[in-house]
């Protein structure tokens, strides 16, 4: 009676214990839920301009977005930690380029969000400087200072890392070799968006939304085989000394 209640406890201890591969293998859900969003949001986006940004579809999409950059870091940070050792130099390049660009993206979203509405009546040249000038690099009648530059930035790093990204994973074979093709190919595809209207170059997330929540998919759903931890404090009977006779 004991014993079982001992190793029914075991049990539940054994559950309720935080270790790296669960976490790692949770973030595989973040990856999920971030690839879906950024490719569900492309065709019901708002348009980047004055108009849009007060309205109830803005509200709602932009918050949603910063989250979604959050769980994309997560995300990224989880795929790339169940593979560190064998994808090498070429998966942390891809790893740091990518990282970067969403911590970027995050902090051009929160102004999104939060910061434009409110200036929308207030300051509207800037408002429509900051959605114009940083998407386009164009220059516009209000100096946004380096944002624009940043913005480049962050779509260079975006398309190196998701391409390097996905080889180092499509190399490493341990999670989906389609859906790190997939995240590679996108993202080397990407800068081809830029021959199209700003409303259909969105489309070009798709892909890369649709890749990142099938890697996710792939850590989440991974089983491996744990091995049994000993109880402190227990020995087992095959392993006990035996006395010298």
């Amino acid at each position: 009676m004991n014993a079982n209640r001992q190793t029914a406890v075991t049990q539940k201890e054994s559950k309720m214990t935080i270790t790296p591969a669960k976490l790692i293998r949770w973030t595989g859900l973040a990856a999920m839920l971030a690839g879906i969003i950024y490719a569900g949001i492309q065709p019901i986006h708002p348009t980047d301009a004055l108009a849009s940004v007060t309205t109830g579809a803005w509200a709602v999409i932009t918050p949603l977005k910063t989250v979604m950059s959050f769980l994309f870091l997560l995300g990224i940070g989880g795929l790339y930690s169940r593979q560190v050792q064998e994808t090498g130099w070429l998966g942390l390049a891809g790893f740091l380029m990518l990282s970067l660009a969403w911590a970027l993206e995050m902090a051009f979203i929160f102004t999104e969000a939060f910061v434009l509405p409110p200036l929308a009546a207030l300051s509207p040249q800037f408002v429509e400087a900051v959605l114009f000038g940083v998407i386009t690099g164009r220059a516009t009648e209000v100096n946004i200072g380096a944002l624009p530059a940043i913005y480049g930035a962050l779509g260079v790093l975006y398309v190196l890392g998701g391409l390097l990204f996905g080889l180092a994973t499509l190399r490493a074979g341990i999670l989906s070799r389609w859906a790190a093709g997939l995240l590679a190919v996108a993202s080397a595809l990407t800068p081809l968006a830029a021959l199209f209207p700003h409303e259909i170059q969105r489309f070009a997330g798709i892909p890369v939304g649709i890749a990142i929540a099938w890697l996710g998919y792939a850590l989440w759903s991974e089983r491996r085989e744990q091995a049994a931890a000993p109880v402190p404090g227990k020995v087992s009977p095959q392993l006990r000394p035996t006395a010298a006779e």
